[in-house]
Formats: structure tokens, sequence, C-alpha cells
């Protein structure tokens, strides 16, 4: 057998996870057998949620087990297949997340396009962060032409797709981001009306001169003063996709919500949370209008790659300290 390298969770991490929580473990590669298929990662996605994963609680997805490896979006090749639909040479996607290689069984891959030349697309604008901007926007969110469209970590590779799916069905758009160059990004290459540098302001002060007409809907990767700055200034019959909030995911200690929740009640706000993979029933709709979308220059996408598995944890960390302008993903 050959051998190959993954990532395993060792130590549940207390705030940010560090190195010596991870532990890059070399494995043996098994030769597939009747109805699987071995296959060479390209690319590996890291994503916020997967903090909430590491912890050992009950929640809408399970924890992950110590000793085991990192599971998560991964795109690779087919170097050995036992199954007839799967040659060697496709390019498949997967939940198998952090590793090299693997052999699993068919009926755990999607096999992606032929005309595929982006992969990694898969991972972002085409995968699960693009579904999620699209479900946040147009199913809970429920934009409408006219509305003035708020979305926190716009940076991101959810936040980014979403004002971009609200600019092109007519909104005004405003996002938050933490430097100067992604706010100009956002403005200048992503078509947004605002971007606000929150490291550099008072958050509801400049929403407030964003936004003098109000807010009708916000789209929540961030929580917290975020998410209390938007309530402060969101229309009657206002809504709210609660998406993520990204800004407590390390803390052990919960802040408080919003002083102003009680706002909710006169306004007649409709906050509503959602998971993405409750809505695995719109991607073949969200895949053919995404597609379209960017063929026609609607939407663009940045990645920010990582190279190697050895470099991974320090990928994941990175999302929490804003070092990504788009969509990360590790490199093999």
């Amino acid at each position: 057998m050959m051998s190959t390298r993954e990532v395993h969770l060792i130590n549940r991490p207390v705030g940010l996870p560090n190195d010596e929580c991870f532990d890059i473990v070399e494995v043996e590669l098994p030769t597939p057998e009747d109805g699987q298929v071995s296959v060479q990662n390209l690319f590996f996605s890291v994503d916020p949620y997967m903090r909430g994963r590491m912890r050992d609680a009950v929640s809408y997805s399970p924890p992950y087990q110590l000793g085991t490896v990192m599971h998560g979006g991964a795109v690779g090749e087919v170097t050995a297949s036992e199954h007839d639909d799967f040659a060697v040479g496709d390019l498949v996607q997967s939940n198998l997340g952090w590793r090299e290689a693997y052999t699993t069984s068919a009926s755990s891959l999607v096999k992606l396009p032929a005309n595929a030349d982006m992969p990694s697309h898969y991972l972002g604008v085409l995968g699960m962060p693009g579904l999620t901007a699209y479900v946040g926007t147009l199913h809970i969110g429920q934009i409408r032409e006219g509305d003035t469209f708020f979305v926190s970590g716009a940076a991101g590779a959810v936040g980014s797709v979403a004002g971009q799916i609200a600019k092109l069905k007519g909104c005004r758009v405003i996002g938050t981001a933490g430097s100067d160059d992604k706010c100009s990004w956002l403005t200048d290459a992503l078509g947004f009306d605002v971007a606000i540098n929150y490291r550099d302001s008072e958050l509801v002060h400049s929403l407030s001169d964003a936004a003098p007409d109000g807010v009708d809907v916000y789209f929540d990767n961030v929580g917290y003063e975020h998410l209390e700055a938007a309530i402060a200034l969101m229309n009657e019959g206002g809504r709210i996709a609660a998406c993520g909030s990204i800004s407590g995911y390390n803390e052990e200690v919960h802040r408080p919500g919003p002083s102003n929740l009680s706002l909710i009640v006169g306004k007649r706000i409709n906050m509503r949370g959602f998971i993405v993979s409750d809505h695995s029933d719109l991607r073949s709709q969200f895949l053919s209008d995404m597609s379209t979308w960017m063929s026609e220059g609607k939407i663009t996408t940045q990645e920010t790659v990582v190279e190697g598995i050895e470099n991974a944890a320090e990928a994941f960390r990175g999302l929490f300290a804003g070092t990504n302008m788009g969509k990360m993903v590790v490199k093999l």
C-alpha cells in the first residue's frame, strides 16, 4: 500500500486553536475494492463552522472525534476506480476533508463537470458558501428590488457572494470588513455601494450614515455588535438572515446578546436562523443560476490559497484573524 497524510484533531481547543490541537498523521492508502474509488485531493476547505465541531457539545452537526481526521469540503482527482461511474482523471467533490488522498465508497463522491477548469470554486462560490449566500439572500432574507441590504463579514466567502446577489437583484448594498483594502475590494471590484471598516469606526454611526433610510435586510455572519447595530437601523418589517456569529466562535464564555433585541417586536422584524444543509433541494437551481451569473460577469470571486497540508491549521486560524479575502482554501 501507498502512504498518505491527513490532519487529525487531537486536543479540543480553548480559545483560538493552536498547533497542539492538531497532528499530521501518516496513514496507509488502501487499494480500492469493488464499489470504491481512490482520490488525490487538489484542494480542501477551511470554514468557520468547523470551530463549533471542535467542541464536545450537541449542535446541528456532530462534533469531531479526537484522533480522527478533520472532515470538510474537498475536491480531488480520481487515481484508481472500481466503480463504473468513476474513471481515472475524473474530478470529484467530497466531505472527507483535511487529507492528501483517500479511498472511499463511490457513494460519498459527487462528480464535477468535465469542464470544471477551477475545481476549487466548488468549495466556494459554487459550493457550500455560495449556496449559503443564495439561500440567505433569496429565501431567508427575501430580498426585493429597492431594498437596503446590509451584510457583515462581507469580504468573506459567504458575505462577498451574498452582497453581489443582492446587488444584481436591485438592492442597495452595504458591507462591513476589517481593513481598508477589503473595503476597497468590496466597492471597486464587487460593486457594493458602501463598505465600512468596522475596526476604524463606531459601527452604528457609520451604518446610520450609510443607510439614512434604514436597513431592510441584514445578512448576519458576525453577530454581537454587528447584530445590535443592524437591529437599531432596521426598518419596520425588516428581515434578518442569521447565518453565523464568527466574532464569538473562539470565546469560552458567551457574551450577552444585543441590548436592543426588544426592538424586533415593535419593528415587526423577522429574524430567522438557517443551516444550509437544510436546503439541499435548492442546489440544482443554485448551480444553474450561479453559473449563469458568473458567465455574465455579474458575480466574481476571489480565493486566498494556502499551500501544503502542514499549513492547514494556520489557514484555519486565518479565518478568525481576517487574513482571507474571499474563500480560504488549502492547495495540495
